[in-house]
């Protein structure tokens, strides 16, 4: 699809909190481009600040950030009255035992390794949980 093509909004909102800014990019046009609003923040302290205002339909965070990590950052937005029951797909290279244990401690919607990933997985998995056929 190219940029000029008009997207139908599927009226569902994401929102990416990722430090790379490639993998960032790469995954907002992906989402953008399967109609979903995509606002997106670089670290813990912008993405709680956009949250203020910005209420998603589905979050999706990296493990490590700058500053605080993507797990405090979950545990914040756990802690918010808004933000709490929004699904949260944690997207990380780490994959241990225990890092998938503690996301699924706070809640989390998906666990995904980003290097066993391509966006279209991931625009797949946020597709399932939003339920968008």
């Amino acid at each position: 699809m190219d940029n000029s093509t008009p997207v139908k909004s599927n009226g569902k909102k994401v929102f990416i909190t990722e430090d790379d800014k490639l993998f960032r990019d790469l995954l907002f046009r992906k989402l953008t481009a399967n109609g979903f609003e995509v606002v997106s923040a670089i670290d813990a302290e912008s993405a709680l600040k956009t949250l203020e205002t910005f209420v998603p339909d589905l979050a999706i965070l990296d493990i490590l950030l700058p500053g605080a990590n993507g797990f405090d950052l979950l545990s914040r937005i756990r802690q918010n009255e808004k933000t709490k029951n929004i699904p949260v797909v944690l997207l990380s290279n780490l994959s241990s035992k225990d890092d998938f244990q503690k996301g699924k401690d706070l809640g989390i919607a998906a666990f995904l390794v980003k290097a066993a990933v391509t966006p279209n997985e991931v625009v797949a998995e946020v597709n399932r949980i939003l339920n968008i056929q």
